[in-house]
């Protein structure tokens, strides 16, 4: 999905889905390592997945330090969209929980995008909205 502007504010947006089956295998520093190659190419990341707590720590954190070091890398824009089991009763919330435990969070979207494409993830649990500067 391209889209071009004149003016030299918006000249394409790509954007790339990855499975979370592609990157279930992987440990933590393979799959930081991953994202942050996609996002350094100025690219949106969409995982069909959750990072688990300790992934996204480790990105952010990573990711703090490129901030200095890489010429126009601004840092990172990340948002979760998980469903919503609040109104579930409370043996959907136990099988749910257990399936995620064993397998991920693999109903969860994650998007991830540079920050100097991205000026802003706007979270709503049946919509994700971006604003891009």
């Amino acid at each position: 999905m391209k889209n071009m502007k004149k003016g030299g504010r918006l000249h394409g947006l790509s954007l790339q889905v990855i499975p979370f089956a592609e990157i279930e295998k992987m440990g933590i520093s393979e799959r930081v390592k991953k994202i942050l190659n996609i996002v350094l190419g100025n690219r949106i990341v969409i995982i069909h997945g959750r990072l688990r707590a300790e992934e996204e720590a480790r990105l952010i954190e990573d990711t703090m330090a490129m901030v200095d070091h890489i010429k126009g890398f601004k840092g990172i824009e990340l948002a979760v969209i998980a469903p919503d089991t609040k109104d579930r009763g409370m043996f959907t919330k136990m099988r749910y929980n257990i399936a995620k435990s064993l397998v991920g969070d693999s109903s969860a979207l994650t998007v991830i995008g540079p920050s100097s494409v991205v000026k802003e993830i706007r979270r709503d649990p049946k919509k994700i909205e971006l604003l891009l500067s």
